[in-house]
């Protein structure tokens, strides 16, 4: 499914805006990225002709945003919606439930570890020796009163 040109254009829009905004000029932003000028200018154009490859893009676009000083989850949630893909309110469940499993992944590694460490804390049966069994058990001699 090819993206929409009119939805690419008018996020190339808004990326162009807001380099604006911040007073930043595209060769400042390319020196930033290390992105050339070209690909910087087809960033902000929406020409997805230019862009580079799908498995370019989303590395490129959070590099443009961090040197922007846009967040660089949110200009990737935009290029998404604007391709087609996941809208930002659809995305939001599924970073919500990556971040449960890490948290439940890290709890259960935490917790094996505190087992193991407390299994191998507590010391050890004491063993007696076969002499020791041999002898019998060991009683106290009486002590004697003293003069």
């Amino acid at each position: 499914m090819k993206p929409d040109p009119d939805a690419v254009a008018a996020f190339g829009r808004h990326l162009l805006r807001e380099r604006e905004l911040r007073g930043l000029a595209r060769e400042e932003v390319a020196r930033r990225t290390k992105l050339a000028p070209a690909v910087v200018e087809a960033l902000e154009s929406g020409d997805a002709e230019r862009m580079p490859p799908r498995a370019y893009l989303l590395g490129t676009l959070r590099g443009y945003a961090a040197a922007v000083g846009l967040d660089p989850d949110e200009v990737v949630l935009r290029w998404q919606e604007s391709e087609g893909g996941a809208s930002p309110a659809a995305a939001a469940p599924r970073r919500r439930r990556a971040s449960w499993l890490v948290a439940a992944a890290a709890l259960a590694i935490l917790a094996a570890a505190l087992l193991l460490v407390l299994g191998r804390s507590s010391p050890p049966a004491p063993e007696r020796s076969r002499r020791a069994a041999e002898r019998g058990p060991y009683t106290q001699p009486d002590a004697a009163p003293r003069p």
